[in-house]
């Protein structure tokens, strides 16, 4: 994966939810189809159920990495911003007129 070190930082990070009621329903679904489908019917299920898994999972960081990259971009425009205020504060441009002691008010 192109995205290693923010994959380990998904792993790290990332607490996936509990969701014990989706997991028991999956449960109960899947030995009601043990019970009524034959071994190639069973296993072209499961199939679909992994490849599905699959998805979510890439989907989940995918979705990691966007919003890290997200976070970085808003992070460097606001260090940024920073820096040119700074700048603008130094050399007197924010566009406020400021007056010295030796400037008397109009």
């Amino acid at each position: 994966m192109k995205y290693k070190l923010i994959k380990e930082l998904y792993e790290c990070f990332y607490t996936p939810p509990e969701l014990s009621a989706p997991r028991q329903e999956i449960e109960k679904c899947h030995k009601a189809l043990i019970e009524v489908l034959e071994k190639p019917e069973r296993r072209l299920v499961l199939q679909i159920i992994d490849a599905k898994d699959r998805i979510v999972e890439d989907t989940s960081i995918d979705s990691f990495i966007s919003g890290f990259e997200l976070a970085w971009q808003l992070s460097m425009e606001l260090n940024n911003y920073k820096n040119e205020r700074l700048a603008s504060c130094r050399t007197g441009r924010l566009g406020a007129r400021f007056t010295s002691e030796k400037e008397e008010p109009k």
